[in-house]
């Protein structure tokens, strides 16, 4: 049975057009006129565009169920709009070799919602230093290959695992971070650090990194993308990197993109790594969405348990969840002021991705049928309670927002519904 989506306003080739859209065993088709036999959903000119995709997520599985499960992440990228999701490799066994990442392998297929596509490992163990995985034995299971919550420290360790992801063709996708620049920081190196005697991590101890490995993707021609970029040096330097031709990319986060460190408290739920930053650096990341240095927006959903984020800044795990809120926060923040367009917001969460790292799905005909409609005057507030993530932990908790996903189809199969649409 076909399933048509009427009264849609669909994003098609950068902009939204009012249409339908025909579903037939899983993919999109291009004859949209309804027929007898044909189930029929009214949208009520509520948009309709590819889902979104988050590179960057952690699901904690296996390893850490008490954080988070493929069940429950899944369910939440669902909820907020994402039909893809490429899980981070900070897991028990890392995803080293393709016995431990078939373990994760093994529970996707078993207990996922929407697509989830793992990354391999750099190094053995997710260690940042020490023996290189397989490349070739992983990447056809892996997206790409990750240390993330490590930088790669040794420049001659990370120039061969370019090499070799290069081989496979499988980007690496850095966590950049020097050890060494560290110092037991654990929030931005700024006036709130001072003022309030936390310790802080300074800003080159991220771009300092970025700035080695665009000068070994040069050398090696490897395929590189930046993780949460935070620090106006490193979208100076992705800009350049581009402008010289060189295959990199970057993304940042929500959190970077509408808060500095001006807005810190002390709780565990401002705490993230990379920290917040300043407001030029906040200024910086905008102008990189507003030229398309920055590429891609992700979540950097990384959910912990209540108890290892009640410590303060000081003692609570790294880390807050945003896969249920990011959409809402970004069409309220920076759609409804003007400062990028909605097409521009889709792009960045949904098209982008799916062009960088080559994934399936989308609203063109002969597409898997991977979709959200949105409904862009709904109206509510941020309230971790409500999740159905196990992670609570967002400085956005109480934000009133307008927006959010109402219906998300991944292969045609409908595995979210809200309440608003549950007569449709």
């Amino acid at each position: 049975m076909r399933t048509i989506y009427t009264d849609a306003e669909i994003f098609r080739d950068g902009r939204f057009e009012r249409g339908r859209l025909a579903v037939e065993e899983g993919r999109v088709t291009a004859d949209d006129e309804p027929r007898a036999g044909d189930r029929v959903v009214p949208l009520g000119g509520r948009r309709l565009v590819p889902g979104f995709v988050d590179v960057h997520v952690h699901l904690r599985e296996p390893g850490f169920p008490q954080k988070e499960t493929i069940a429950t992440g899944t369910a939440a990228a669902a909820r907020g709009g994402y039909t893809a999701v490429c899980s981070m490799p900070n897991l028990r066994p890392a995803p080293d070799t393709p016995e431990t990442l078939g373990l994760q392998r093994d529970i996707i297929r078993r207990d996922a919602v929407v697509r989830v596509y793992p990354y391999g490992c750099i190094t053995m163990g997710q260690r940042g230093c020490g023996e290189l995985v397989d490349f070739a034995a992983l990447a056809p299971y892996a997206v790409g290959f990750s240390d993330d919550g490590r930088g790669v420290q040794s420049e001659e360790l990370m120039a061969e695992a370019m090499r070799r992801a290069a081989a496979v063709g499988r980007p690496i996708v850095a966590h950049c971070e020097v050890d060494e620049l560290l110092r037991g920081g654990y929030i931005h190196d700024g006036a709130y650090c001072r003022t309030h005697g936390h310790r802080g991590i300074c800003s080159e101890s991220e771009w300092r990194q970025v700035e080695r490995d665009i000068r070994l993707v040069g050398q090696t021609g490897c395929r590189y993308h930046v993780c949460h970029v935070s620090t106006k040096e490193s979208v100076e330097l992705v800009r350049r990197a581009k402008a010289a031709g060189l295959p990199v990319s970057c993304e940042t986060a929500p959190h970077y993109l509408l808060l500095t460190d001006e807005d810190l408290r002390e709780e565990g739920r401002f705490k993230m790594n990379p920290p917040l930053r300043g407001r030029a650096d906040r200024e910086a990341l905008l102008a990189g969405i507003a030229d398309g240095t920055i590429e891609v927006i992700a979540t950097d959903h990384a959910p912990h348990t209540a108890e290892e984020k009640s410590r303060g800044l000081a003692g609570s795990a790294m880390g807050i969840v945003g896969l249920e809120c990011a959409f809402p926060l970004l069409y309220t923040h920076l759609v409804l002021p003007g400062v990028v367009s909605l097409e521009r917001l889709v792009t960045l969460m949904a098209v982008n991705p799916r062009r960088l790292f080559g994934l399936e799905g989308g609203v063109a005909a002969g597409d898997a049928a991977d979709f959200t409609v949105l409904d862009l005057d709904a109206r509510w507030e941020v309230d971790p309670a409500a999740f159905l993530s196990k992670g609570r932990a967002t400085p956005f908790e109480g934000w009133r927002v307008q927006g959010r996903a109402v219906l998300t189809a991944v292969n045609g199969r409908e595995v979210y519904r809200d309440e608003t649409m549950k007569n449709q």
